[in-house]
């Protein structure tokens, strides 16, 4: 595929069926959450016990990001997300008849290994394949399909366990996978996707890794992207229970109101040629911090139920005009090693979740949730001014 021209459907093609490997994946991290009372049942376990589906699938998924950026790196960043999609199949059909639960949160870790090669090294082909000029757009359309996964997860996961039993819900996924996976091996066999820009020797991608952590760019953008990603979900992680604790709702009403979040990303995902047209990175990073500043301190003022949907949507809206521009900057901070630099990027990300998570919640045992979200609203508008500053140094021009 020419780099140069991603106009055609037959260009076009190869990225949508990444989208819809990234959809599944983002599907998989979410849809066990519903879940748990069922799994909890069946095996006559606690639901703290039962959430090991959650946090073995969490852990491997995390940690497996730095691995498979240098395997893109090697073997071609299609061919393996090809592979793990096809993989992913089989151990999410496996936990589907697991017969115990060790068994079952075995197999959601294996699930979650797999499932880790999707996102990030999609995003690294798309920067191998399209123009940095158009690239944060069409990143924005693929990152359409991530938040339709992560929304999807949630909701079928509640609806289809009902129907169906968490049994069911991993047959359908497996299916999901297998299909997805055959027509990524259809592309690969019509030749339509690329299978040898961005391959990199072995000892090039060796000899390139003190580089790499020495590269300027590259701590800049990975340790703006671990703060986002901390001082966001730190805080967003507990707007929910926020909710149930000021407005007395049922769980149902506030999985609905938490998916305006994903709302919002797709309303940015659909504006977002524009949106990068008329602001560039740089006004884009602050308008999003600011953005959050605002939508953190309208949640922790408790408005009326009915105007709640508004701030969280915008939230959403906000939270990805400041993420998408880094991911833009993460394909691009390394380009001679783009899976490794994104597979880092990504293991930044999700590595800040965690550990934002934990931070917030030792937090409000001795403080209330409104201190915390006007904080870290504050803390995440001073973050987006300090990265604009930066990238002003990165990109002078």
């Amino acid at each position: 595929m020419n780099s140069a021209d991603i106009r055609g459907p037959a260009q076009l093609r190869p990225i949508m069926l990444l989208g819809a490997a990234a959809f599944a994946s983002s599907a998989t991290t979410r849809i066990a959450d519903p879940l748990l009372p069922l799994i909890a049942e069946e095996f006559s376990a606690h639901v703290a016990e039962a959430s090991v589906v959650v946090t073995g699938f969490t852990l491997a998924y995390g940690l497996c990001q730095v691995i498979y950026g240098p395997v893109g790196d090697r073997y071609g960043k299609y061919a393996v997300v090809t592979v793990m999609t096809l993989l992913s199949a089989i151990a999410t059909g496996l936990a589907a008849v697991s017969d115990t639960l060790p068994m079952l949160g075995f197999l959601r870790l294996a699930s979650g290994a797999t499932a880790a090669a999707l996102i990030p090294l999609a995003m690294a082909y798309i920067g191998d394949t399209v123009p940095y000029a158009g690239r944060q757009a069409v990143l924005a359309r693929f990152l359409a399909g991530t938040m339709l996964g992560a929304i999807a997860g949630q909701a079928s996961g509640g609806i289809l366990g009902q129907l169906f039993g968490w049994r069911g819900v991993f047959v359908v996924l497996a299916g999901l996978y297998l299909l997805v996976g055959l027509l990524l091996v259809n592309e690969i066999r019509s030749g339509r996707a690329s299978m040898t820009h961005g391959k990199v020797k072995l000892f090039d991608l060796v000899a390139s890794i003190p580089e790499l952590t020495r590269s300027f760019r590259v701590r800049v953008v990975t340790g703006t992207v671990f703060c986002e990603g901390s001082l966001f979900f730190g805080a967003f992680a507990f707007v929910g229970a926020f909710i149930r604790s000021a407005y007395g709702i049922s769980f149902a009403a506030i999985g609905g109101l938490l998916a305006c979040f994903g709302l919002g990303a797709l309303l940015y995902s659909a504006l977002a040629p524009k949106i990068v047209a008329g602001l560039g990175q740089r006004n884009m990073v602050v308008v999003g911090g600011a953005l959050l500043a605002l939508c953190f301190l309208a949640i922790a003022l408790q408005p009326p139920l009915l105007a709640l949907p508004l701030p969280i949507t915008l939230c959403g809206f906000g939270f990805f005009l400041f993420h998408n521009t880094l991911q833009t900057l993460a394909t691009q901070m390394a380009p001679t090693v783009r899976g490794m630099a994104v597979s880092l990027f990504a293991a930044g990300f999700f590595l800040g979740q965690g550990g934002g998570v934990w931070l917030a919640g030792r937090l409000l045992t001795v403080i209330d949730y409104p201190p915390l979200f006007i904080g870290v609203g504050g803390l995440l508008f001073g973050l987006s001014l300090v990265f604009r500053r930066l990238l002003r140094i990165l990109d002078p021009a």
